[in-house]
């Protein structure tokens, strides 16, 4: 049985700036070759750089993998858990 988004372990690879694999992914809020917008269990990452294209996602897992060219990689603050939280998504 797979882990709850709540209690999925986060992980993130970098290989040679070109392929990341993102793990306690709960969602891909946006994308475009320029960008990703990805929701995981530690907050949202923002990835930008050129010519970026997913190579795998599996929700249900939890897992993604881009390729591309990586320029920046940056987290936005966890999000809270509790009943407020759930109410606002």
């Amino acid at each position: 049985m797979p882990n709850s988004q709540e209690n999925r372990p986060h992980s993130l690879c970098i290989e040679d700036r070109s392929r990341t694999t993102i793990t306690g992914v709960e969602d891909v809020d946006c994308f475009s070759d320029e960008m990703a917008v990805i929701t995981t269990s530690m907050g949202a990452i923002t990835i930008s750089g050129s010519g970026l294209k997913v190579a795998r996602l599996d929700l249900m897992s939890g897992e993604v993998s881009l390729e591309g060219r990586i320029d920046a990689l940056e987290y936005g603050a966890a999000r809270k858990s509790g009943l407020f939280s759930r109410l606002l998504r």
